[in-house]
């Protein structure tokens, strides 16, 4: 995607009106069309989310530039009467048609459902957009898009403030290698050893992502990805985690899907590979 450009903000010179028209650099995370052909959109921009209604935009040039995922920059007007902010012009600056390949589709649903949970309307966060847009570009572009999502997915969460204890999440012991469960944090072994199904400990790679995926830079962690063998296990302690601290997500089942055929691959994609 292309640098973002400067924004300029027109404020009104009567104070008495708080009608506004303004410029903003963001991208579409959600998308609903309406009874009536208006697009009802949601952006991530550095300035905060915003919701927005495009008027008749069906009809019109913004229902292409509208689309999920594009990198849009808009002309937003809003009255104080209004809930939605109303898109009078948008200009697309860039889009990653890869997104919609089927191999890459859900974990850019799945990062898109965690930002638009984890950073509220409103709240200004330059570097949620760029880690954001930063994760989109390397669903899109790398070859490991699923290890892309687990990295930026667990960066996401850091940068909210949700991080997995260094202690065991029942008793505080030291030193934790089991996993959570319930609530996808940490436990020690005799805290382990109390649940249905004792978990096995994890095993000391994912463990070590767990514990400094917070702390590592995304280059660092993308250097040493783990084996897909060990991503479900991953994946079921973000699921937790994620479910616990922020609410449920709906695109789980389409990427546990996807994980599962990459480690199960079908008989007729292994016949190919062999």
């Amino acid at each position: 995607m292309p640098a973002l450009p400067d924004m300029h903000v027109q404020r009104p010179t009567d104070s008495r009106n708080r009608s506004r028209s303004i410029n903003r650099s963001g991208i579409v995370m959600r998308r609903r069309i309406m009874p009536k052909g208006d697009i009802i959109v949601s952006l991530l921009t550095p300035q905060g989310k915003i919701k927005a209604i495009a008027r008749g935009g069906v009809r019109g040039e913004q229902a292409s530039r509208l689309n999920l995922f594009h990198h849009v920059e808009v002309q937003l007007y809003q009255t104080p009467q209004s809930d939605l902010a109303t898109i009078q012009q948008s200009v697309l600056q860039g889009a990653l048609p890869t997104l919609a390949q089927p191999e890459r589709h859900p974990y850019a649903h799945l990062l898109t459902e965690l930002a638009d949970s984890l950073f509220q309307e409103g709240e200004y966060s330059q570097s949620a957009f760029d880690l954001y847009a930063g994760s989109l570009r390397g669903v899109a572009h790398q070859a490991d898009p699923e290890w892309v999502t687990l990295v930026m997915s667990y960066k996401l969460l850091a940068l909210a403030g949700f991080t997995l204890r260094p202690l065991c999440a029942r008793c505080g012991a030291a030193e934790p290698q089991y996993p959570d469960p319930h609530g996808g944090q940490l436990l020690c072994m005799r805290c382990a050893a109390l649940e249905h199904n004792a978990p096995a400990p994890h095993p000391s790679e994912r463990l070590e992502f767990l514990q400094f995926a917070h702390k590592h830079t995304v280059k660092m962690l993308m250097l040493s990805p783990l084996p897909r063998p060990q991503r479900p296990g991953l994946w079921h302690s973000l699921e937790r985690f994620v479910t616990t601290q922020v609410g449920k997500v709906r695109s789980w089942d389409a990427v546990s899907t996807q994980a599962s055929a990459l480690i199960h691959p079908p008989a007729a994609v292994r016949h190919k590979q062999g």
